[in-house]
């Protein structure tokens, strides 16, 4: 049965799960987000201070998990809170990755739709990724971590040939001044850079499936450290091709910035065609360890198979997907996940690993 975590993982495939399940949407909408809190070039800095705040959040999560080896938050928790609160941590963080996994399934629709498929209806792209994913998730988490490490290099390789090749209209003084304004606006850009690492809570699930849970620091350090080194060169690639003023005024600025050159001699002389096929496959990957992290976790919670679990859940990431109505409120549900994140944070790993300290030296100093 798929409840089990005896199917495992190696360190690599963690850090590519955990690297997956950050990068997705982010990509395309981080910049505008960024800089409409902060209105200022020096927004860069909020990503490198918000990546060490999540990454130190990770470890913390990680070491809980190292406790409890072969299990998963959903097992574990009831064994650090008792049930009934156990239950209700296990709620509360299915309800969390249902609502990211259908936010990420819209994104992935409104850019298929706007730059792909245009005239499509969204219904007809969102369903044809939910059965997709559906399928491979009765292969079990083995089957998935293969497939990410497939198309998780590729999605950054391209990436990163996309950025260079956008040196040619890249300006640094779009960069400058270095704190023109002081460190208030880029304090003011943290509350939006830490929650576009929203997703990194599948940590507290991943541990439990690791062939080398002694290792976790290592997967999670590095599978959160490349989305956080992607994101800050997004960031300074973005601002210094279009500028501050341009991104306030773009929806999608990374695709923005793509659009605003030609590579003649080459086979695709505009570049966000060939991006957006690839980075679709990265934001149906990141969707993809949404929609595991609540099929997992409802299953081990009420102790049924797995796969009448995947096929109930289909549903219900439609609905979280099709309640967003404008663009505006795709952001707005955006923006409430990743609130939603550093709440869960507070309330679900960090007590329940003070809970776990204080008891463990209760019982040794009982011994």
């Amino acid at each position: 049965m798929f409840t089990r975590t005896d199917d495992k993982i190696t360190t690599t495939q963690a850090s590519i799960f955990i690297s997956s399940s950050v990068l997705g949407a982010g990509i395309l909408t981080l910049p505008r987000s960024v800089v409409s809190a902060a209105k200022t070039p020096d927004v860069w800095l909020s990503i490198l201070i918000s990546g060490i705040i999540v990454i130190l959040m990770a470890i913390v999560m990680a070491k809980l998990s190292q406790k409890f080896p072969d299990k998963t938050i959903f097992q574990y928790a009831s064994n650090i809170a008792g049930k009934p609160l156990a239950f209700i941590i296990s709620t509360l963080l299915l309800v969390y990755f249902i609502m990211i996994a259908g936010f990420e399934l819209r994104v992935l629709a409104e850019v298929t739709m706007f730059f792909l498929l245009e005239g499509t209806p969204i219904w007809a792209i969102i369903i044809p990724f939910i059965w997709l994913s559906g399928y491979l998730l009765f292969g079990g988490i083995n089957a998935i971590a293969r497939l990410l490490q497939i198309i998780f290099p590729i999605s950054v390789l391209v990436l990163i040939i996309t950025y260079l090749l956008s040196l040619k209209i890249f300006d640094i003084n779009q960069l400058r001044p270095f704190l023109g304004e002081g460190l208030l606006p880029v304090i003011h850009g943290l509350k939006s850079t830490v929650l576009i690492f929203s997703g990194f809570e599948i940590t507290m699930f991943l541990i439990g499936h690791m062939q080398h849970p002694e290792q976790a620091i290592k997967a999670v350090v590095t599978g959160l450290g490349i989305p956080a080194c992607i994101y800050l060169f997004t960031l300074i690639f973005v601002i210094g091709g279009l500028s501050v003023d341009a991104v306030l005024r773009s929806t999608w600025p990374t695709i923005d910035l793509l659009r605003s050159f030609e590579i003649s001699g080459l086979f695709f002389e505009r570049l966000e065609f060939p991006f957006l096929v690839i980075w679709t496959m990265q934001m149906f990957s990141n969707f993809t360890c949404y929609y595991y992290g609540a099929s997992l976790g409802i299953s081990q919670l009420i102790k049924v198979n797995i796969g009448p679990v995947i096929l109930g859940l289909m549903p219900f990431i439609y609905l979280s997907a099709m309640i967003p109505q404008r663009s505006n409120d795709i952001f707005a549900v955006g923006d409430f996940i990743g609130w939603s994140s550093t709440v869960l944070f507070m309330i679900i790993p960090l007590p329940l690993y003070l809970i776990w300290l204080i008891r463990s030296k209760g019982l040794k100093q009982h011994v």
